[in-house]
């Protein structure tokens, strides 16, 4: 097992805080708002297989699926505890979801040989090392055919002092180290380092913590 795998972040920094984790996103991200744009754009289709990364509860996964039901929808993350709220929660929504137990970059060959078709991560990559954002791209990068693409929803560059000034509260629980890249602007960069085309940021979200990115990546 890699140090990536052993070492991620869990929901709210600490595994205490997990069960928490729905309340704190609902109350401080305007989870409504960018939730509903993020699934727009993603658009699940009959025929689809969705790779959710860092799946955390369930709650994009559970949408997705909710959404279309003919959508194969596989949610990823390396945290069994929240894996555990993630299942609870699926079987309550009457919602059929594969749940794997993985880093993102480093999905297993079930994963491997899905036919993935799209990608979404949502308030992952704020979380990990920088090498561990690109890594996570790239593998996306790998995974998705022609014309597939890569949603994300995360805290993106902080334009305005307020928005920087908010974002210290996730700073402040995240670790400045993991954080600022995200800050800065970088995700756009590393999906077309790792060679998407187009990248959009297609919406800026504000929110009590920041503001939100939606990213939307194709491979050509």
């Amino acid at each position: 097992m890699s140090k990536m795998q052993k070492d991620f972040v869990p929901a709210l920094a600490h595994n205490w805080l997990t069960p928490l984790y729905d309340t704190a996103i609902a109350l401080t991200t305007r989870e409504g708002r960018w939730r509903k744009l993020l699934l727009k754009a993603v658009d699940p289709q009959p025929g689809d297989t969705i790779l959710d990364i860092g799946c955390g509860t369930a709650s994009l996964a559970i949408r997705l699926k909710s959404i279309c039901s003919q959508a194969r929808v596989i949610g990823l993350d390396p945290d069994p505890a929240v894996l555990t709220i993630a299942k609870r929660k699926a079987d309550q929504a009457g919602v059929n979801i594969e749940f794997v137990e993985a880093m993102g970059d480093a999905p297993p060959k079930s994963v491997e040989q899905a036919g993935v078709t799209k990608i979404t991560s949502s308030l992952v990559l704020h979380q990990v090392p920088l090498d561990g954002k690109r890594a996570i791209i790239r593998k996306a990068y790998e995974l998705l055919p022609p014309g597939g693409c890569l949603h994300i929803a995360d805290f993106g560059e902080q334009r305005t002092p307020l928005m920087r000034f908010l974002f210290g509260a996730v700073q402040r629980l995240d670790g400045i180290e993991y954080t600022q890249p995200n800050a800065d602007g970088i995700l756009p960069k590393i999906m077309r380092d790792c060679g998407f085309s187009p990248v959009e940021e297609t919406n800026v979200i504000p929110t009590m913590v920041g503001s939100i990115s939606l990213y939307r990546a194709i491979k050509q």
